[in-house]
């Protein structure tokens, strides 16, 4: 018979509960205060039912009644610096965090309502209601809360989306060498979300002073916890990654306090995060003015049960059994509340004079529509002060190497003169460089503190990312080993970070590069092999970069490494190992956006290209003998490509061929040949012209990848295209 042995984590899990010579023992001035953030609260989300109710809040209502003591017993005692970030449930953590903030850390419950706090239940509310004077000019609402000087990171309404970005919030407070912790807040649902889990292996392996806080109300909706998860103490996932946690009951506030407290002593000594879980119930259903059991999903008894414990309620007696409040100062407490938010409603609310009887939103409140495409990403002039330089025009000596060590020497001379600059990415720190040297020495020269091997977990690393970039002191540099990997890392790459400048109001700057190679050609096959540039140029928020020479390399990543937007930059393996040349000295100029590069001129027909399809127009239009305008687009995204000179050039041709390597479907060229035939309709003689690989993508099999892609063969059939149409003279 094998021999068994019962294993042990080692790792510390406990249930947490108050006594009575905890409340006897807690500090008067922090009941009092938490007496206070919880009627706020209460009150504020009775007002946003309310106005739901009267079909005021455009959108949902996901209200946090039954769940503030969760929230103001974990975030009470926070400092200013600080952070907290949280889910589409999050009016109450943001309040709390807020709240604690104006307050400067304490509330006098004889009088809330401050001058600062009934500014920021104005601003709150008007942010819920899309209005202009919210902290993100209503852009935001209810799912989407931020004030980062509150040290409130935002809410977010993808489940289990703050995880990552929480985690990489909490690397940049440690690295900046403070002792500041964050929290992020998520549900019992979010618990098995895979981006969660990832957060919790990188925090765990890197130590980071981070707290995953879970609010287990026991419903996703409508679907019973039991039936998501076998065992339903969500805080045993901190088992599988050496992270101890507290279980606590979410409807004592102090409880709360406490554990949170406990968790909060071993983050900021550097012991690495923490999880508390706290059982909590909403009183209402997922969304809107009605109880569960209105849906059939719970019983009226079993919502009763958990009314009586009312988080308030509990801290009120507890108060008053300690002599510490009576009756009428409870009933003044709720009064107060309860009229500050009156307050709030009564400045963004009249009757409205065409329903009798029925509200409006005051309508010179409503954000400016001419603003709706603002603050997309920034206008680049953090490049101004930079030394912008055309290698074409470069008229000093030159150096010989290879495309990828161009790679490698911009990412050291950049590191170099700028500390802020990390690198983050699987195997960048080992073999050498990387999987194909781009990294070459970096690792040695800088370390494990900024150059950063992670864990095969592409949506985890990528949010991580995008927290440290948000947080402003660093400037992260992701590698993508290969660009099919945003597929699995598709939530922070387009729902977090490529939305988040526009989202919350342009409150936020995100100095982001993402690195990733082209590898047609290289047998990797449907998965590996892709071009990432027609995906990203659909989603509002991203640059995108795609260098044909190393010069023009050197030029365009510092330039994306400057900005303050979130940059995709496109390589290609078929450039890499390719002889080429770098002006001689140190590497330090930029290429802004709106920089394309003639690299042939002609009269006959435009060609846009980019990488190292550039090559293989200029081949093509040799073996054709064409008198075709190569133009090398470089920047490739809306706001960055350069319009005037392909406008020039469409003038002059008056016919249009986009050459591009990859599949059909997710093309760029399809993207561009729209704006071009919006833009320059009446100077085209003909339909632009496109070359493109297949429809599928590309297979192992040699023979059927190289019939998948397009290379030279392919621009000469399209240039040929463009001749029968009439297209060239």
């Amino acid at each position: 018979m094998a021999k068994r042995k019962r294993l042990n984590t080692g790792v510390e899990w406990v249930q947490l509960e108050t006594t009575a010579a905890d409340w006897k023992a807690a500090d008067p001035e922090l009941l009092g205060t938490m007496l206070g953030q919880l009627h706020l609260i209460r009150a504020f989300e009775e007002a946003v039912l309310d106005l739901a109710g009267a079909g005021l809040v455009h959108g949902p209502a996901h209200s946090s009644i039954g769940q503030e003591g969760g929230a103001v017993g974990s975030i009470v005692s926070l400092r200013p610096a600080d952070a907290v970030n949280g889910s589409h449930r999050g009016h109450h953590q943001f309040l709390a965090k807020t709240l604690a903030y104006v307050s400067g850390g304490a509330l006098d419950p004889a009088a809330l309502a401050t001058p600062d706090v009934q500014t920021l239940l104005d601003r709150t509310l008007a942010e819920i209601l899309g209005l202009a004077s919210g902290f993100s000019g209503g852009r935001g609402g209810s799912m989407h809360l931020q004030w980062l000087e509150a040290g409130a990171l935002g809410t977010n309404a993808i489940v289990g989306g703050g995880a990552p970005l929480a985690t990489g919030h909490a690397w940049a407070q440690k690295h900046a060498g403070t002792s500041d912790v964050s929290i992020n807040y998520f549900g019992d649902g979010s618990s098995q979300i895979g981006s969660v889990l990832e957060s919790m292996n990188l925090a765990s392996t890197w130590k980071l002073p981070v707290a995953f806080f879970i609010e287990n109300n026991l419903y996703a909706v409508s679907t019973r916890a039991d039936e998501a998860s076998a065992d339903t103490r969500f805080s045993v996932r901190g088992q599988g990654f050496s992270i101890p946690a507290w279980r606590v009951d979410g409807m004592d506030p102090l409880a709360v306090h406490l554990a949170t407290g406990e968790a909060l002593d071993r983050m900021r000594v550097g012991e690495g995060p923490a999880i508390v879980e706290a059982e909590v119930y909403r009183f209402f259903h997922q969304n809107g003015p009605y109880p569960g059991s209105a849906f059939g999903y719970r019983t009226k008894d079993e919502e009763g049960q958990w009314r009586a414990r009312d988080p308030l309620e509990r801290m009120a007696s507890e108060m008053r059994r300690l002599g510490l409040l009576d009756d009428a100062e409870a009933q003044a407490v709720r009064e107060q509340a309860v009229a500050a938010v009156a307050q709030s409603v009564a400045a963004v609310v009249e009757p409205d004079p065409e329903r009798p009887g029925r509200r409006r939103i005051r309508p010179e409140l409503w954000p400016d529509p001419a603003v709706v495409d603002t603050g997309i990403r920034g206008d680049a002039s953090e490049l101004d002060a930079l030394t912008a330089s055309e290698p074409a025009r470069w008229t000093g000596g030159w150096r010989d190497l290879k495309f990828v060590d161009a790679v490698a020497q911009t990412m050291d001379r950049q590191m170099e003169t700028d500390p802020r600059i990390i690198v983050l990415g699987e195997d960048v720190h080992r073999l050498g460089g990387g999987t194909n040297g781009a990294t070459k020495g970096l690792a040695e020269k800088y370390g494990p503190d900024r150059v950063i091997g992670t864990p095969i977990s592409e949506n985890g690393f990528f949010g991580a990312a995008g927290g440290i970039a948000m947080d402003g002191r660093f400037r992260p540099v992701v590698e993508f080993m290969y660009p099919d990997f945003m597929w699995v890392a598709a939530d922070q790459v387009f729902n977090q970070v490529g939305k988040a400048r526009h989202m919350f109001g342009d409150n936020n700057t995100v100095p982001l590069v993402l690195r990733t190679k082209v590898a047609m050609g290289s047998g990797y096959g449907s998965q590996h092999l892709m071009d990432p540039a027609g995906i990203f140029a659909t989603q509002a928020g991203w640059r995108i970069v795609a260098a044909s020479t190393a010069a023009d390399y050197v030029g365009l990543m510092i330039a994306a490494l400057a900005l303050e937007d979130p940059v995709l930059v496109i390589e290609h393996v078929d450039l890499y190992g390719t002889p080429d040349r770098v002006p001689d000295g140190d590497l330090d100029y930029v290429i802004p956006p709106g920089s394309a590069a003639v690299r042939r001129e002609g009269n006959d027909v435009t060609v846009l290209t980019y990488l190292s399809m550039v090559g293989h127009a200029l081949e093509a239009v040799e073996q054709t003998g064409t008198d075709a305008e190569v133009i090398d687009l470089r920047w490739l995204d809306r706001a960055s490509l350069d319009w005037d000179t392909i406008g020039e050039s469409v003038r002059k041709t008056n016919a249009v061929l986009i050459v591009e390597q990859g599949a059909r479907g997710p093309s760029y060229g399809a993207w561009l040949a729209d704006e071009i035939q919006r833009r320059f309709f009446d100077w085209l003689d003909q339909p632009v012209e496109r070359v493109t690989g297949g429809e599928a993508s590309p297979s192992i099999s040699k023979v059927l990848e190289r019939a998948a892609i397009a290379r030279t063969e392919e621009v000469v059939a399209g240039l040929e295209r463009v001749r029968a149409a009439g297209g060239i003279r």
